[in-house]
This record gives structure tokens, sequence and C-alpha cells, in this order.
């Protein structure tokens, strides 16, 4: 029987508002509500399911941090159901198969480690963006989600992978995966369906599972029977122990081997897809943005000891996160009853976050929520405003905080402004596209930009 504890029942948002909006935008609905409430905990009507929306960077910071125990993800929530579908148990799991993966994993995301590997980074990134000179001499459109593609896959192939995995290989793993958040969508939206009924989008999500692991588990096994010394995640997970002094089993390296591809490719070319059609909107930051590219690196080759002076350029980015932040909705599972924001919680009742509600709402940005200023993230200006830590948190937050936050900030830097120091572009669209349902937030159609080459030379 459930304790009494003290506590409001949370108010609900009826099935007949909820829905109609939920199916027309999701995103959108979340915001919505999330203004509409003040930042209570709401409950969300969705016919079978009821989760309890969660917006107030308070409560945030209660349920990823001071009560994560109570809060866990919750292998039966849709979306880490459909994620542990591709992933399986290990860094992104719970419990002590997380912690164990972890341990070894954590020492590769170190900024140490990253930091000494800016260098090779840059080189990569800069070789690849070589490719794009032919399309921009004959002002021929470039895919930008296809080229950041290649570009984040080719630095991260090299930092992170020691050129095991080609880069051709690297490609076909990413378009996989990007077939697997986007055939979870029905799953989303459905959340209460088991997944012993089928649903559109099954099929694909398997057969690109399936072809992850015929690339990876070749690779993974030659890694194993031929170890090195290495700090490569495959030389890193061959050489791992269990606390019994046994090798890691093959599934659990399967299982964080392709959760480290996810993790150190999705975020970057996800998220930078979405700055073109910005900066197209914002000339006068786009502007301010180039001038101190220009500044800073002039015709380049980028390297470490610019990336302290791309002020701006950060701020950019960590405006781009807030607004459209990868990882966009964050379900967990209440392990025990509880109280949160003065309303009760029942054990077993599916916790809705959005970090892309809460850093859209009024209520934590204030009237201009929604519009694109990187000012907001001017050195000292958050402490200044008292903006609390969890009103900004497009990486997670507590024991789950992405792994690859530092890499992030550092290879999105060197891509920006690789990119804006050799060419300027023109958008084929320049509106501003809308997001597409998936497990990460994608536009909802492609992204074309035709990319003019400055009339100057870098060497390398």
């Amino acid at each position: 029987m459930s304790r009494s504890l003290p506590g409001a029942r949370a108010k609900v948002i009826p099935a007949w508002r909820a829905l109609p909006s939920v199916v027309r935008d999701a995103h959108g609905a979340l915001v919505d509500v999330g203004n509409q409430s003040g930042g209570d905990v709401v409950r969300v009507s969705l016919g079978v399911s009821r989760p309890y929306l969660v917006t107030n960077p308070a409560h945030v910071q209660e349920v990823l941090q001071e009560k994560a125990a109570i809060y866990p993800r919750g292998d039966d929530t849709a979306l880490w159901r459909s994620v542990r579908q591709l992933v399986g148990d290990g860094i992104l799991a719970e419990g002590e198969t997380w912690a164990a993966s972890r341990r070894i994993l954590a020492p590769l995301f170190r900024p140490a480690r990253i930091n000494r590997l800016v260098e090779t980074m840059a080189d990569a990134i800069a070789t690849a963006v070589d490719e794009l000179d032919a399309p921009a001499a004959a002002g021929q459109p470039v895919d930008v989600g296809r080229e950041l593609s290649r570009i984040v896959c080719s630095a991260i192939m090299r930092v992170f992978f020691a050129d095991r995995i080609s880069v051709q290989d690297g490609l076909r793993i990413i378009a996989a995966q990007e077939t697997i958040v986007t055939a979870m969508a029905p799953r989303l939206l459905a959340p209460f369906m088991p997944w012993w009924v089928p649903m559109p989008g099954d099929r694909r999500f398997r057969a690109a599972v399936q072809g992850i692991d015929n690339i990876l588990l070749p690779v993974l096994r030659e890694a194993v029977r031929e170890p090195n010394d290495g700090d490569d995640v495959l030389s890193t997970l061959a050489q791992a122990r269990t606390p019994d002094g046994q090798p890691l089993s093959e599934k659990q390296m399967r299982d964080d081997l392709v959760s480290m591809v996810a993790v150190t490719t999705e975020t970057s070319y996800v998220v930078l897809t979405w700055l073109w059609p910005v900066l197209a909107n914002h000339p006068h930051i786009a502007d301010r943005l180039v001038d101190e590219i220009e500044r800073v690196v002039g015709p380049g080759p980028v390297n470490a000891d610019h990336l302290s002076e791309l002020t701006y350029t950060k701020m950019v980015l960590e405006e781009l996160l807030r607004l459209y932040p990868a990882g966009w909705i964050v379900p967990r599972r209440a392990a025990a009853d509880d109280v949160l924001g003065g309303v009760r919680i029942d054990k077993g009742a599916t916790i809705i976050l959005s970090p892309y509600a809460t850093q859209r709402m009024s209520a934590w940005w204030g009237p201009t929520a929604t519009e694109f200023d990187p000012e907001r993230f001017a050195p000292g200006r958050a402490a200044a405003d008292g903006q609390h830590r969890y009103a900004h948190y497009p990486f997670g937050a507590g024991m789950h905080r992405c792994l690859g936050e530092h890499l992030f900030n550092l290879e999105a830097v060197l891509i920006v402004s690789t990119l804006l120091s050799r060419y300027r572009f023109r958008l084929t669209d320049s509106t501003m596209p809308g997001a597409r349902v998936a497990a990460s937030l994608r536009p909802a159609r492609r992204v074309e930009m035709t990319l003019i080459p400055l009339k100057r030379s870098v060497t390398r």
C-alpha cells in the first residue's frame, strides 16, 4: 500500500485539449502547457497515458539530482524502451551496470584528455571541410545535415576510435541512427503501447539496429583479438576488466560501443544543423559572429590557441543549445511515492522533463524567451540575472549528465569557425524549419545551403 504523503493532486490537462496540440506540434505543446501552468507540476492526459510534466528549474533539480534515486530513467517509458532496443545495457542503463560502464568510459571524456586532442580534431575537421571546396566553387547546394555528419564523423573516428572505424562506415552508422530516432516517433506519440504490438517504424528500427551491429561487431572482435595499450574507445573496452578481474562480455562491450558512437556523433551534427537557418534569419548575429572569427582566426587554420578568444562564437552556440537542445525530452519513472512542487506523485507514475520547454518558457527567460539572443550567455550574465542553474540543461543534469558536453563545446566551435573562416553561405530556403518528432530534435525538412568561397588561401 502506498504511504500517505502530504501534497495536492496535480492539475490535469484534459485529453480533448492536450491530444490535438501534441499531435499538431508536440514540442510547442510542451512549451504552451509549461507557460500556462506557470511552472507548476501538471498532469497531461494523453488518453491511456497521463504523465506529469515538470518544467520548473527547481523541480528539475530535484528530479535529476537531489531525488535521482526516486526518479530513475525507467526501462518501461516509451523513450527508454526504444533506446534500450538499440544500446542495450551499459553507459545508458541504470544502477551498477551504468556505474561500471561509466567508470570505464568516463576517463575518455575528461577535459584534460579532450583538450590534448584539439589539434588532432581541428586537423580532421579542416581536412573534411576541404571536400566542400568543389561544390562551393560550382555553386552547388549541399545538404547541411549530411555534410555536418561527415565532418563530425571524420573528427570523432580519429580521436575516439583511432581510425579503426572508417569514415564511410561511420556515416553508415549515423544514417542508421537517423532511421532509428525517427522510426521511434510513433512510440513516443503513443507511449502506452507495449513493444509486442507492431507499430509503424518498427521494421525500419530493427533493420537499422542490425545494420549497426553488422558494422561494429567485426571491429570490436578484432580489437579483442589484437589488443593494444591505446586510449581509444575500442582499446579501452578490450582492456577493461570486471571487479573480479574478468574481461567484459561481448554484449557489454557491444552495448557500450554503440552508446559511445551515438554519444560522440549525434548531438554535434543535429544541433549544428539548426545554426544556419538561425543565422540566415538573424543577419546582425551572423555579422558579429563572422567578424569575431575573421579577427581571431583570419584565413586559418583554426587551432587550439584560438578557442579562448572565440567568446561570441561560444555565446551563439549556448543560445543554440537553449532553443534547439538535441535531447528535447527526458522521461523518468517514480520508483516511490513522492511530493514534487507540492504535488503528490504516485509510485510508478511517468515524469516528463523537457529542456526544450523549460528553456523556452517566459517564466524563466522573460518575454523574449523564444527569441534568439546570444547576449543571454555573455560572461557573468546568468549570475547577474539570478538565473537558476537548471533553467538551462541541454546536456541533462546530475549523475546522468552527458559525458560528451565538453567534447561538443570544443568540436562545435572548431567546426563553425573553420566553415566561416573559409566560406559565406546562402540558404536555399531561409525560413526556419519546424521540428520533427523524433528521439532527438531534428528539423522537419532538409536544410540546404550554397557555400561561397572566400578569395584567399588557407595553408595547413
